[in-house]
């Protein structure tokens, strides 16, 4: 059992920046879109703490289903 919960964080851990990243810049992206200007260097990096902050989610709940699927 602790295994399963080890390949779950490690797995989460080796996610996050790649995927943080892909969040961050489709959000960038999109509100330069919206608002039809390049966005600020605060406005950037407000959008890139909630970039990270959604990715960490996802990455842990992909992890979880993806291990247990796999250990099952």
């Amino acid at each position: 059992m602790a295994y399963f919960w080890i390949s779950v964080l490690v797995l989460a851990a080796l996610l996050v920046w790649p995927a943080g990243k892909l969040i961050w810049v489709l959000s960038v992206r999109r509100l330069q879109r919206r608002q039809r200007r390049e966005l600020s260097t605060e406005e950037a990096e407000g959008q890139r703490g909630r970039a990270y902050f959604i990715a960490v989610i996802v990455c842990f709940i992909f992890s979880l289903l993806f291990n247990y699927s796999l250990l099952r």
